[in-house]
């Protein structure tokens, strides 16, 4: 079990550290939103990941609110949004 965890937290790490190359380089706005909203879903997974390993079930309204945060965040920035090439 520890073995596994530890490979997704590798992961993770992984795909975080690509996202955030993303959302730093990323040629427009939709790009960096799309990078902003992958980066709270490893982060989200991250949490589940040591709510696993810690058999703590304390983490899971933060994984709700955090969700909610995200899903909230992304349509209002997609929804007033300004076009990048004005």
């Amino acid at each position: 079990m520890t073995t596994v965890i530890v490979i997704a937290g590798v992961m993770m790490s992984i795909a975080a550290v690509l996202t955030a190359y993303r959302l730093l380089d990323g040629p427009d706005t939709l790009d960096r939103l799309v990078a902003m909203d992958t980066l709270v879903a490893v982060s989200i997974c991250g949490l589940a990941l040591w709510a696993a390993y810690s058999m703590d079930t304390t983490l899971v309204p933060a994984i709700v609110a955090l969700s909610l945060v995200g899903f909230i965040g992304s349509v209002s920035v997609a929804r007033f949004r300004v076009r990048d090439d004005q």
